[in-house]
């Protein structure tokens, strides 16, 4: 308890929501990169390429983050929690390179409609990621904020769940008299999208855990 008290009056390092700010918007364009890539079409290879460049100023944030938490005395919170956080993050945006890595191995250029649906709801995701971290700089005061936002990205890998088992039954009846190949190619671009909400809940489960530990 004392020590609580102690830290309240010891100065924070702030620029730790700086960094977290500049990862988020790294994140939602990445989204916006993948979102583009599901359009398919002749573009399909630029896209891709806006993905991994994102991914990569997404690395570079992360690098900084976890250096500034070996070298700061007072964090805003936890240490492991800012972690937690940042890698859950960095996960989220490394899920959608590996689509993107799919992609361009496999060459797709058409894609189905419950993927580009899916699209829609990761940039959903990270607009909501990049709503919630602000908040954390005063966490009193924005826990019922914050919790709206992370049962609103739970709500959102949800439908994405729902949508990567209805995509995988219509490829199936499409390709069943067809090409393997096809369905197989299909099958892991959709996995790879769920794993990108799957880590944007983990995104929201961290977030909880943060306030949880505050309040």
């Amino acid at each position: 308890m004392l020590l609580r008290w102690f830290r309240a009056f010891l100065p924070k390092e702030e620029r730790f929501f700086d960094l977290f700010a500049k990862h988020s918007q790294a994140v939602r364009e990445g989204a916006l990169a993948l979102q583009g890539m599901l359009q398919g079409g002749e573009e399909t290879p630029v896209f891709c390429q806006r993905v991994n460049q994102f991914e990569n100023d997404a690395d570079n944030v992360t690098r900084e983050v976890l250096t500034a938490v070996r070298r700061t005395f007072i964090t805003p919170f936890d240490r492991g929690d800012i972690k937690n956080l940042i890698t859950a993050m960095d996960d989220a945006i490394d899920q959608m390179q590996q689509t993107a890595k799919a992609v361009m191995l496999f060459e797709v250029r058409t894609f189905e409609p419950p993927m580009r649906e899916i699209g829609t709801l990761l940039v959903q995701c990270s607009e909501l990621v990049g709503r919630a971290l602000p908040l954390l700089q005063a966490i009193g005061s924005n826990v019922a904020l914050l919790t709206t936002i992370t049962e609103e990205l739970t709500k959102l890998e949800g439908r994405v769940d729902d949508l990567h088992d209805i995509g995988l039954k219509e490829l199936f009846l499409k390709h069943r008299d067809a090409s393997a190949m096809d369905f197989i190619v299909g099958a892991e671009i959709y996995d790879h999208l769920e794993k990108v909400a799957d880590r944007f809940d983990d995104v929201a489960n961290e977030i909880s855990s943060i306030v949880i530990e505050q309040v």
